[in-house]
């Protein structure tokens, strides 16, 4: 079993605090990543679990055991961290077998886990090689590989994959989420890459300024944002947003007029809204289309647009300035310039209010 609760931890660094009160469970099994925005503390946390830090204040605990003052040696967690930090004069066979030959691990042992995580990681061709005659991927490999012969209850890993290229990072990930798989592991990952994020993860931690945003699996993040932070963090393109007024107020819902000269009717509703109140409209690019006729229209311009083979992005402007996305099939794309009418379909569109927290639809309200 390897099950971590977080509670009210918090970090500071002459005077300033960097990790603000952190309530956090991981489950046994479970493939959970931390991703934000550079500076939000998502490293500091990683390290505070790992007690790379000293924790301010709060507590770490691994299956009901305190861990806050334990030593990192004995806290029974491997970290994989974003350099490779292997020993250049070693092979790639001493690397694997470092630390359990400094626990002094009987001979026998040694060779059966080094041999295993060799097999899983495909590493058996190149046990005699040392770090300078491999690939990066290779290197990333080895070192994984150095955490899985420590049998560890909890994998730590912080941005493993930054120092990759585009499609190894893509191929190493895939090797990740199969090792997750195989070795039915814990793990805890931290990238700012939201892809990765949505791509290995059951359970994805957002984190902004020291603090938790939201959790959830991808695809609750992805659809249900509980504020204008993760809404606009997660999503390639991200969702796009549009200024707005409440000009009606209805049980079921509530009349938006934006600034970029449409009104449109909502399913949202909030007990504290009202008629003049600013919200933000959001939506995501694969939900912009070309209006039919009778459907709400939102007129904009064309900006330059990107071929990627499948899709191809158009990058529009309203007439207030704001700026979207519209995803459409590979084959099409807009002309720079030209005035386009897109249609805002009401059950696909997010509201957020002043404060930048979501406003539920009538019936989620109601619930």
């Amino acid at each position: 079993m390897a099950n971590l609760t977080i509670r009210n931890l918090q970090k500071g660094f002459d005077g300033h605090q960097i990790i603000k009160g952190i309530d956090l469970d991981v489950k046994d099994r479970e493939f959970v990543v931390f991703v934000g925005p550079s500076g939000c503390g998502k490293s500091t946390l990683l390290r505070l679990i790992a007690g790379l830090e000293d924790v301010t204040s709060g507590s770490i605990e691994l299956d009901g055991r305190e861990i806050t003052e334990v030593t990192p040696a004995k806290r029974d967690l491997a970290m994989v961290f974003q350099t490779y930090a292997l020993y250049p004069h070693m092979t790639v066979s001493k690397n694997l077998s470092f630390a359990l030959d400094l626990a002094g691990t009987p001979k026998a042992e040694v060779e059966k886990k080094v041999a295993e995580a060799a097999r899983i990681l495909e590493l058996g061709p190149l046990l005699e090689r040392k770090p300078k005659q491999l690939s990066g991927g290779q290197r990333q490999r080895v070192a994984i590989g150095r955490a899985i012969v420590r049998n560890p209850k909890i994998f730590l890993f912080d941005e493993p994959l930054s120092n990759l290229d585009a499609a190894l990072r893509v191929q190493t990930r895939l090797e990740l989420s199969r090792l997750h798989k195989e070795l039915e592991a814990t793990m805890i990952y931290v990238t700012h890459d939201q892809v990765e994020a949505m791509t290995l993860a059951d359970k994805v931690v957002v984190l902004n300024g020291g603090r938790v945003e939201q959790v959830g699996s991808p695809l609750e993040l992805y659809h249900h944002p509980a504020n204008l932070f993760v809404a606009g963090f997660l999503g390639t393109p991200k969702m796009g947003f549009l200024k707005g007024k409440v000009s009606r107020v209805e049980a079921s819902g509530c009349e938006v007029t934006l600034d970029a000269g449409t009104t449109i009717s909502l399913p949202f509703t909030n007990a504290q809204q009202s008629v003049g109140d600013a919200v933000t409209l959001g939506i995501r690019p694969e939900h912009l289309e070309i209006a039919k006729p009778g459907e709400c229209q939102l007129q904009v311009v064309a900006d330059v647009s990107e071929r990627l083979g499948s899709d191809t992005y158009c990058h529009v402007r309203t007439a207030s300035g704001e700026a979207l996305t519209m995803r459409i099939r590979g084959d099409l794309a807009s002309q720079y310039g030209e005035t386009l009418n897109l249609h805002l379909d009401s059950t696909h569109c997010h509201l957020f209010d002043a404060q930048g927290q979501v406003i539920r639809k009538a019936m989620q309200a109601a619930a």
